[in-house]
Order: structure tokens, then C-alpha cells, then sequence
């Protein structure tokens, strides 16, 4: 039985108590996981202040860009070991992981490297009344001690997300990954050690939210800034835990995101990129899309095309290459997404596929799995079109003209992301101007440029991340005026 713990000042540490992570395939007990308690998370905030002004805060950038350039290469080196990893924890495809978790892993090292590398500063000439002049200019610091709360949905991508410019701009970080999803940042303490990262800058403790890791963590006062992706009711209570101190929150939440498809589409390429948007990594994307309105005169036609696409998907393990959806996270997850699949019966959704678990053989009868699943009928008042699932299914609706479809996209208490799908490049721009989320693309989805600003609007989430938006939040700007 593999045993997973805490990472703290460079060394594997055990914890107050053990919790067991189980496979989403099976339910069987894959790993026994060292539960942080208080003394551990302060042993974690100590050691990370320690490094901050030790030997981590003393390198110049050129320096620290290349620690971090080894951590990319070192993933990528044990890329097998971090692929395996993930897969056991989340059961998602292995050829998901390979082509995005791992290698976007990585990169966020190199990425946000070279953005510190290569960000410019202010600068201004002051005219002063003896005539002299004055000089002002504008320096970056770390913001100090960060304490990085990660999901389990793409454990490794989204704690990097975090992590890359926390240390590239010179910061420590704390991390408390989901007590779903432990593996792959401890492995990424042998990392640290491998390439030479010094003790203390990179720390990790395992655990749960309330009176546990996370929430030791979100109050202990050594912490200089919080930084979290998740659920919007644990951004909340993370938001009023920063609050004591002052602290500065970067917060991605939750999402209830729109599709828009209309008439003139390409219809192949809307029908893949909802087809992705809604159903990859089981529909557990923070960016995936679980309303679906298009324009009436196709509605039928993408419905069928849409219901076709989804029972192609192959229901399996992470091994079989063949295979194009895996289970949920947890049995957990699985009962409340059922719960939405019998809530949407209950409110008269017609069923287009799906709506139940599928069969399967052997033990994995034990497991996560419930059908990819599309339902057409319901108002825009429903339960599933209103409240965020994180499950693979979606809502198709019918719409009329593009005031009315914007309006009820824009109908929600949440503004993260929106697709858009047209051929007509005019309406394409004039719609996704009007759309009230932090990120809207235009016949793509899951496509961008990560020096562009991610983050969302209303309840999904305050702050940006991405290129130089990320050192906005993990770095303190400092003005300095020179009298001459």
C-alpha cells in the first residue's frame, strides 16, 4: 500500500492521522495519505518564511529561471511516473493526461519564467521646481509566503497554474492539494530536491477544507496571500478566512458556462468543440459547458448530431486508448450528479441519452461511472440549467434571435466562460462583447495563449491569472522617486 505525505522544508513528513484515497475506477484503497494537522501547516508556513528570506531570496532572476526550467525538465523526464499518477487519482484517460495535465504541468514553469525573465517596469521623469528633476521607477517583490488551494479535476496543471509564477517572481508556496487528487504534488517534492530548488520554497500539506489542512492553512497569519481554485461556497469561506489580515485572495470558482450556436456555423466543428466542451475529462472542466442554445432552424439536427457523438464515446479505463470518457473523481461526486440526472426527470426533461450509470464488468461496477448524458425541454429556470453540475452532461434549448439568446446566456451567477459559434465573424465579435464571462471564445474551445488573462466574473471567481496578470497578484509593486 503506497503511502503519500506531507512535504515540509524539503523532507517527506507523516502527519496528525492517515486518511485513505480511493481509485475512482473501483473504490478499492490505492494509497494512505498523512493528514496534516496544525503543527504540520505551521511547520509548513515556518519553513516556507524561512526560505523566503533565506537562500530562495537571495537569487537574482536569472537564477531562479533556471531552477525552474529544471523543474519542467525533470517532469518531463519522469513524465511516465506523473502520468501514472494522475490517472490513478482521477481515473481520466491516459491519452487526456498525456497530450494536456503533463505537458501543461511543465510548461507553467518555463512559461511564467520567462515572463518574469523578460516583464518591463515604469519609468518617469519628474519636473520639480529648483529644476533639478526627479526620477521615479517602479520595482517588483515577492508578495512573501503563498498559500496555493488546488482542485481535483487537473490536479497538476491547475496546482503549476499556481505555482509557476508563485515562485518565478520570487515568492514561497504552501500547498494544500484536494484530498482527492494527493499524488502528483507530492511527487513534484522529488522534483524540487532533484534540480536543487532550496528547502522550504516549495511545501505541501494534505488534507480537508474545514478543521484540516485547508482551513489551517487560510487562517494561519503567515501567510501573506491565498490563491485558490475550486467551488464557489469554499472560495467564499476562503475570501472571509484572508479577510483577517488583509490578505489578497486570487480566487477561479465555479461556472454555469454557455454555448451559442448559430444557424451559420460550421456545424462539424460545433458539434466536436461541444462535444469536448461538454464531456471531457467527464465533464469535469471548470471551462465546460452545460447549456447549449442554438438557433431553432438546426436545433434538431444538433441534437441528433450531439446525442450521436455522445454515446460514441467509449465508457473505460485509463489505459485503453480507445477509451474516451472515465469515471467521476469520487463516489461522492457520482451521488450528486445523479442527484441533477434525477432532478432533471423530476422537472420533465425529455432524456436525448444517457441519465443513469453504465454497466460495468467486474469490480469497476464499484467505481465513479455514470453516462455522458443530454436532455432538451427544460426551462431556463431548471435546476440543471441554473446550478453547476460538473458532471458530463448539458441542456440544449432553442433560441430565436441573438438579443434573446445573449440575455439568457448572461442569465446566471456565473460569468467564467462562453463559446461561440458562427461563421459570421461581425456577430461573432458583437456577441462575445456582450457576453458577461471572463473568457469567451469564438468557434474554439479550451484554446488559448497563456500569457492572456484567465478568470472569471459575478460568482465565478475575483483576479486574473496568465503571463504578466498572474505577477499582479504574486507580487508587491514598489514605486521609488529619486530626487536628482
Amino acid at each position: 500500500m503506497k503511502q503519500i505525505r506531507n512535504f515540509i522544508n524539503g523532507e517527506f513528513v507523516s502527519g496528525s492521522k492517515m486518511f485513505e484515497k480511493r481509485s475512482p475506477l473501483n473504490n478499492a484503497v490505492i494509497a494512505q495519505v498523512c493528514e496534516a494537522g496544525k503543527d504540520e501547516v505551521d511547520f509548513a508556513v515556518r519553513a516556507a518564511r524561512a526560505a523566503l528570506h533565506g537562500p530562495w531570496g537571495k537569487l537574482v532572476v536569472a537564477d531562479r529561471v533556471d531552477l525552474l526550467y529544471g523543474v519542467a525538465n525533470e517532469i518531463v523526464r519522469r513524465f511516465d511516473e506523473f502520468l501514472e499518477a494522475e490517472c490513478a487519482d482521477t481515473g481520466k484517460p491516459m491519452s487526456l493526461a498525456r497530450h494536456i495535465d503533463i505537458p501543461r504541468g511543465a510548461a507553467n514553469f518555463k512559461i511564467f519564467a520567462d515572463v518574469v525573465k523578460n516583464v518591463p517596469t515604469e519609468f518617469f521623469e519628474l519636473a520639480t521646481p529648483d529644476g533639478r528633476g526627479a526620477l521615479n521607477y517602479a520595482t517588483r517583490s515577492p508578495i512573501g509566503v503563498v498559500g496555493i488551494v488546488c482542485p481535483w479535476n487537473l490536479p497538476l496543471l491547475l496546482m503549476t497554474w499556481k505555482a509557476g509564477p508563485a515562485l518565478a517572481c520570487g515568492n514561497t508556496i504552501v500547498v494544500k492539494p484536494s484530498e482527492e487528487t494527493p499524488q502528483t504534488a507530492a511527487l513534484l517534492g522529488e522534483v524540487m530536491n532533484a534540480v536543487g530548488i532550496p528547502k522550504g520554497v516549495y511545501n505541501v500539506v494534505h488534507g480537508f477544507g474545514p478543521a484540516s489542512a485547508g482551513e489551517f492553512l487560510t487562517t494561519h497569519q503567515g501567510v501573506n496571500a491565498i490563491t485558490f481554485t475550486g467551488e464557489t461556497r469554499t472560495g467564499a469561506a476562503i475570501m472571509k478566512a484572508a479577510a483577517d489580515g488583509a490578505r489578497p485572495v486570487s480566487l477561479e470558482m465555479g461556472g454555469k458556462n454557455p454555448a451559442i450556436v448559430f444557424a451559420d456555423c460550421d456545424f462539424e466543428a460545433a458539434i466536436e468543440g461541444t462535444m469536448r466542451s461538454a464531456f471531457s475529462n467527464c465533464g469535469q472542466v471548470c471551462l465546460g459547458t452545460e447549456r447549449v442554445y442554438v438557433e431553432r432552424p438546426i436545433f434538431d439536427k444538433f441534437v441528433a448530431a450531439l446525442k450521436q457523438g455522445a454515446e460514441n464515446l467509449k465508457v473505460g479505463v485509463p489505459g485503453d486508448p480507445a477509451t474516451g470518457i472515465g469515471p467521476l473523481i469520487s463516489l461522492e461526486h457520482k451521488a450528486k450528479v445523479l442527484s441533477y440526472y434525477r432532478k432533471a426527470k423530476e422537472e420533465g426533461a425529455t432524456v436525448v441519452t444517457g441519465g443513469g450509470v453504465p454497466n460495468m464488468s467486474g469490480d469497476l461496477a464499484d467505481g465513479a461511472w455514470v453516462q455522458p448524458t443530454i436532455w432538451t425541454g427544460l426551462s431556463d429556470d431548471a435546476a440543471v440549467c441554473r446550478e453547476e453540475i460538473f458532471g458530463p452532461c448539458c441542456h440544449i434549448s432553442p433560441f430565436d434571435s441573438e438579443d434573446e439568446v445573449i440575455r439568457r446566456a448572461n442569465d446566471t451567477t456565473y460569468g467564467l466562460s462562453a463559446a461561440i459559434w458562427t461563421t459570421n465573424l461581425q456577430r461573432g465579435h458583437r456577441v462575445a462583447a456582450k457576453i458577461e464571462a471572463g473568457l469567451v471564445w469564438v468557434n474554439s474551445w479550451f484554446l488559448r495563449d497563456l500569457r492572456t488573462p484567465f478568470g472569471g466574473a459575478k460568482q465565478s471567481g475575483i483576479g486574473r491569472e496568465g503571463g504578466v496578470h498572474s505577477l499582479e497578484f504574486y507580487t508587491e509593486l514598489k514605486n521609488i522617486c529619486v530626487k536628482l
